[in-house]
């Protein structure tokens, strides 16, 4: 199904003019606002009455636009589930529109209905401690069960983490990247963006042949925030990419969420930060439900009063503890004990455990912080 509602020729030359160098989200929309048409553009752009003069590598390229790399973007466009949606179409994301510098253009992979889920994004450090990737799992695996679509960056560390922990919740996620959608970086996601392809969606502001270029990534930070109705960094530290988007959220008027840590511990020192300076303190996925009830769906709200199902072919299902939890619950005290110790003292695997623990905490028998757990 084609969700792009412009004319074929309107979205070429549209896909065209994304390729100008120079011209960036917020000239691409003052050079339409400029001009009666999009035609006017190529064939008039030295008559347009713009606030800022274009650059000569801008006119060069208007005077010869790359019509086969169009011709290319719209082949790519004819595989299947394959989308371009614009800033006129009705599935273009309505929280994103709202920012001052929206795409144009966005690339999708996917299931385009992911789009239209409340979303929350989860960010932080590329190499966090293996307690802040847990942390990330069990929040994104717990919010995805309350209908929330859990965003991120498809980079390695919490975005990965946050991406698995939605994918094993059968809950919905969605990776921005910054390439082209035919381009996945790192290379050793593949497989997960195609899982997330699958279960959620792809979405990229760039053409599909767009190659690596650091410049690039720190750029999609506002589309990660923008889709979203909050941000929660996870691990950060102070010169931590996460914080951009962050930054990007508070300037886009959403919430930001940061969870503490450590004082000893470089990685909490963002987050830390973040708390300084107005970020709201979590320590649960509740405390985050509990703000964003208002601004999500009905089905989110019905979520914070009561806990989130677990789905009819986990291990989890169990309605009461039976003696395999009440043996689990037996090597947790008042004391805050890591995953490392729970994994001796029960001999039991990680991906097992994690299951395990998730459940005792939604059945309110522990609480998890920081990637540590005690009796509740």
């Amino acid at each position: 199904m084609n969700f792009n509602t412009l004319p074929e020729e309107t979205l070429r030359q549209w896909l065209a003019l994304l390729r100008a160098p120079g011209i960036g989200a917020i000239g691409f929309q003052n050079l339409l606002q400029a001009s009666e048409n999009i035609n006017e553009i190529f064939n008039n752009y030295r008559g347009l009455r713009l606030k800022k003069a274009l650059r000569e590598e801008t006119c060069h390229y208007l005077d010869r636009p790359d019509w086969d790399a169009v011709d290319r973007d719209m082949h790519w466009l004819q595989q299947a589930n394959n989308h371009i949606v614009s800033l006129h179409d009705a599935h273009y994301p309505t929280l994103l529109k709202e920012i001052s510098d929206a795409p144009p253009l966005l690339f999708l992979h996917g299931n385009i209905e992911a789009l239209c889920e409340p979303q929350l994004a989860i960010v932080g450090s590329r190499n966090p401690s293996p307690s802040g990737k847990e942390t990330a799992q069990q929040f994104a695996h717990h919010l995805a069960t309350t209908g929330l679509t859990i965003t991120s960056g498809l980079a390695l560390g919490i975005d990965a983490a946050s991406h698995h922990g939605a994918l094993r919740a059968q809950g919905s996620t969605i990776a921005v990247m910054g390439t082209g959608l035919d381009r996945i970086y790192p290379a050793q996601h593949h497989d997960l963006a195609h899982r997330i392809a699958v279960q959620g969606l792809l979405v990229s502001e760039f053409p599909p042949d767009t190659r690596v270029r650091p410049e690039n990534f720190p750029r999609r930070n506002r589309i990660i925030s923008g889709l979203s109705i909050g941000t929660l960094v996870v691990e950060a530290a102070i010169r931590s990419g996460s914080l951009i988007t962050a930054r990007c959220a508070a300037n886009q008027g959403r919430e930001v969420f940061a969870i503490p840590g450590s004082i000893h511990n470089p990685l909490a020192r963002g987050c830390h930060q973040l708390i300084r300076n107005g970020a709201k303190l979590v320590e649960t996925a509740a405390d985050i439900l509990e703000e964003l009830a208002p601004l999500a769906s009905i089905a989110l709200q019905q979520a914070t009063v009561e806990p989130p199902e677990i789905s009819s072919d986990s291990q989890a299902d169990i309605p009461e503890i039976d003696a395999e939890y009440q043996q689990l619950l037996s090597c947790i005290d008042h004391s805050p004990v890591s995953i490392d110790q729970l994994i001796e003292r029960s001999q039991l695997s990680v991906e097992t455990l994690s299951s395990m623990l998730l459940i005792l905490e939604f059945k309110g028998h522990i609480t998890a912080n920081n990637g540590v757990y005690c009796k509740s």
